[in-house]
């Protein structure tokens, strides 16, 4: 009896914690449909959102956008994950206690809050602005220095579960150290590789205040900033909930087709 009860005390502290996190985007995709942003149907079941989102008078800035998001977080999160795959074979090669240190380095841009981050960027190509010129160059290297963090703790857990003797064998066979990297060590932590791709391109997708601080005075907006600037305007139209809806399902798809990787490559 008491077991049942545990159980149904964790199983609905679960789903109060599902509803709390996805409720909020369910009404979004549902009244994305209402063609109002007054939470109602006044009008009836309607598809005007997502025809004002691609034939409205602000598609074009709207694309340009979503243009800039994707090339800014493409880039961004290629190259972290290119650092990051590095510097975790790098540090995992340490000694302990320089390891530990460097480990807690790493993880002090995801401590401290974001605003500081920014800030502390913005106060940097401020001083080295002409080596750092505005657009697409800053916003790219704020979005890698904040991204590659997390690719390390991505890859960095799977690189630990590997067998050091399969680097050494591969070496005793007669490979040099680069192609014992590529043959050996980079196909065993491929998995972590693609989640760390995975989460920074979707942390560079989802970035604002870095974004907004360190963009200057270019006119480059992300999606995230030109809803800011919008929303501060006119407040929240009708079109910015099929934007919100599609933007959800595109990163969700995304994970799902990463964590059915991820499963597929395990049970194969």
């Amino acid at each position: 009896m008491k077991n049942k009860l545990n159980r149904l005390f964790a199983n609905g502290y679960l789903g109060l914690v599902l509803v709390l996190l996805y409720l909020p985007i369910f009404l979004i995709i549902v009244f994305s449909f209402s063609g109002t942003s007054t939470f109602s149907f006044k009008d009836g079941f309607t598809l005007q959102s997502y025809i004002d989102m691609f034939d409205g008078e602000k598609t074009a800035d709207l694309m340009q956008a979503i243009k800039n998001t994707f090339i800014i977080a493409i880039s961004a999160s290629v190259i972290s994950t290119i650092l990051g795959a590095f510097s975790t074979i790098g540090i995992y090669a340490l000694k302990r206690r320089i390891k530990k240190i460097t480990l807690t380095v790493n993880q002090l841009p995801m401590i401290n809050s974001e605003i500081v981050m920014a800030v502390s960027l913005m106060v940097f190509f401020a001083a080295f602005s002409f080596v750092f010129p505005q657009g697409f160059t800053r916003l790219i290297i704020s979005h890698v220095a904040f991204c590659t963090p997390y690719v390390v703790l991505s890859i960095l857990p799977r690189l630990q579960k590997m067998d050091p003797n399969m680097y050494e064998a591969a070496l005793d066979l007669g490979a040099n150290p680069f192609g014992a990297m590529l043959k050996v060590v980079f196909p065993f932590i491929t998995p972590g590789i693609v989640s760390g791709f995975a989460m920074a391109f979707t942390l560079s997708l989802d970035d604002f205040i870095i974004t907004q601080f360190n963009k200057g005075d270019t006119g480059i907006e992300t999606l995230s900033t030109y809803i800011y600037e919008d929303a501060r305007v006119k407040s929240l139209e009708p079109f910015w909930f099929a934007v919100f809806s599609i933007f959800f399902v595109v990163v969700l798809t995304l994970l799902l087709i990463v964590n059915i990787s991820k499963n597929s490559k395990k049970e194969a």
